[in-house]
């Protein structure tokens, strides 16, 4: 298959995206402020649920180092991270990236968080519809994918919402709750540079 797509840009020349309210910009390393936003997004119960990091994060330098090795695998070609924060305050939001990227074909993998008061607010809804747009057009990926565990039901609704079709249950393919040491299912969802776009969000 000829390698018709390109790395994503380095951390330095990634744009920062515009719309639906949002303003989506890479994580800065080097900003207390940004590990502060990445720590305590991570270490909420909500996303721990649902999430068990192989590396979890538990003070602003381990947030720091996890920023810096996401701006490495960005230098590599491997990854895009995204800062989510409000178009008009600047407030920060959560997190968007796209994960796991292979170029030859065209293949990457979104994840998002939202921090705990910005919930509610179809924030994961409009940042996921940004980056796949951008994702699949300037990137030049031809395949988005996204999983989730089988009963997180909101992401499963997100998912559809933005365009990314159910194809089916993975068996153990996440690590459970709190656990490095058992599994369980996930929901695979992908979206296709050629599937139709969706629907705007509705005003916030």
């Amino acid at each position: 298959m000829a390698d018709t797509h390109t790395h994503p840009r380095s951390s330095r020349s990634l744009p920062e995206l515009h719309g639906h309210g949002l303003h989506l910009r890479p994580w800065d390393p080097a900003s207390r402020s940004d590990a502060e936003v990445w720590l305590r997004g991570t270490t909420d119960p909500e996303f721990t649920r649902w999430n068990t990091p192989l590396r979890p994060v538990t003070d602003v330098e381990g947030a720091r180092e996890t920023l810096r090795r996401r701006a490495q695998w960005t230098e590599d070609g491997t990854t895009v991270s995204f800062r989510i924060a409000d178009a008009d305050t600047g407030t920060p939001l959560g997190h968007i990236g796209v994960n796991d990227v292979r170029p030859v074909q065209g293949l990457g993998m979104v994840g998002y968080w939202v921090l705990p008061e910005a919930r509610r607010r179809g924030v994961a809804t409009r940042a996921l519809l940004l980056t796949a747009r951008w994702a699949l057009t300037e990137l030049g990926l031809h395949r988005l994918e996204l999983d989730h565990a089988a009963e997180h039901e909101v992401s499963c609704r997100i998912a559809e919402r933005c365009g990314f079709l159910p194809e089916g249950t993975l068996r153990e393919a996440m690590f459970a709750e709190g656990r490095h040491d058992a599994f369980r299912d996930s929901h695979l969802h992908a979206r296709l540079a050629t599937d139709p776009e969706p629907a705007p969000p509705k005003a916030h």
